[in-house]
């Protein structure tokens, strides 16, 4: 296991610096995903460049039997901000004490790199493999996400292409690789409401209607409602409050209108139907003139069962020794678009600590260790008698 490790470590972390020595910052692909491909179609996976709008997506597969495997990931990453913060240039991959640093390095180029080193190993021992092994790849997920996965998603549908196991390679990890991984995810639903009333001369409140403090008890109550108590992989649900605009500036005119941008973080108990038809049974009750813009940015999902959960979690316990955890916890990810064709999803990545962060960094010896954990999920899913 250590040269097996240590050789696994060794090819995941070279591919891992040149992805990250490309400033892809989203939705630019700054062909990352080129050098992907090429590294996959020496393995004998058929590509199809997909691409929407500005969005640079790829659909790669070698095998056209089911079941379907995909690897699902984005090689595009969030702004640096200042880059005098960072301790080393953000696109300059740098190794030290036995981190690598730069942009991406967690989120997501060293999920990919290790994708790829598994595969290349897996193909090479098991050239015949069961199944098909897939990759879904897209420039457009820390962006709006109306071009990358869900579009490459909405072509497999349309000629009755299916993923039955897709593994995500969002950092899933707290404390160490694989303690964690993510089989589902709460859903989002977003709204931007505006309160109208009528503008005036604060000296003469009664010539007006002020806005704010109409809605200000509505939204009181929408803070203190209990939406539901969760369930056995879901938290209960979350009300939040964003956002909270009104008035001209001046202090002497009671504004017009309010504008108030809210989300919730809904699980399976609940449908996006409901939460909208008690937000506005509330709202209704405090007698507002609103208007509200709904935005689904997805459903919840939940694989709590099935061989991809399986093999992922024996695959862990055999490489790092670790007994995983389940978790539905944390924001949104890709896995919103495909897990509503059916797909078992489970999103295993390295350590989340330093995402989007300056210094976001991730642990070398991690990179190793996750490539041999996927090739290991696919061994248990694939390899031949």
């Amino acid at each position: 296991m250590p040269s097996q490790l240590n050789a696994a470590t060794a090819s995941t972390l070279a591919l891992s610096k040149d992805l990250m020595a490309r400033p892809s910052v989203t939705p630019d692909d700054h062909g990352c995903q080129e050098l992907i491909i090429s590294r996959l179609e020496k393995i004998g996976f058929k590509i199809e460049r997909l691409r929407f709008g500005d969005v640079d997506n790829f659909w790669a597969r070698r095998g056209s039997a089911e079941p379907v495997l995909a690897f699902a990931g984005h090689t595009d990453v969030v702004p640096t901000g200042d880059e005098t913060n960072w301790s080393t240039p953000p696109f300059t991959p740098t190794e030290k004490d036995g981190m690598l640093y730069g942009r991406g390095a967690a989120d997501m180029k060293g999920s990919l790199a290790a994708m790829v080193t598994a595969c290349e190993r897996f193909v090479a021992k098991h050239p015949n493999h069961q199944g098909s092994i897939a990759f879904l790849i897209t420039s457009d997920e820390e962006g709006i996400a109306t071009h990358g996965t869900v579009k490459v998603i909405e072509h497999l549908e349309a000629r009755k292409e299916k993923i039955q196991f897709c593994i995500v390679g969002e950092p899933s990890s707290t404390h160490q690789l694989g303690d964690i991984v993510k089989n589902g995810r709460r859903g989002s639903l977003g709204a931007k409401m505006t309160v109208r009333g009528i503008q005036g001369h604060v000296a003469y409140p009664h010539l007006a209607d002020n806005p704010i403090h109409k809605a200000a008890p509505a939204l009181v109550e929408l803070t203190q409602t209990h939406w539901d108590e969760g369930n056995e992989f879901f938290p209960a649900t979350t009300f939040q409050i964003s956002n909270i605009n009104s008035g001209t500036g001046a202090t002497n005119v009671i504004p017009g209108d309010m504008e108030v941008v809210f989300n919730l973080r809904f699980s399976t108990a609940l449908t996006p139907e409901n939460i909208q038809q008690r937000v506005c049974e509330i709202l209704n009750k405090h007698s507002l003139d609103y208007h509200i813009d709904w935005n689904l940015s997805g459903l919840p999902f939940l694989t709590d069962t099935g061989p991809l959960l399986e093999a992922t979690q024996k695959a862990i316990k055999t490489i790092t020794g670790r007994t995983t955890e389940l978790s539905t916890a944390g924001g949104t990810s890709d896995g919103r678009f495909i897990a509503p064709t059916g797909t078992q999803v489970i999103e295993l990545g390295p350590c989340n600590a330093t995402i989007h962060k300056v210094d976001e960094s991730v642990e070398i010896k991690a990179l190793g260790e996750l490539s041999l954990v996927y090739e290991e999920i696919m061994r248990e899913l694939f390899a031949s008698s």
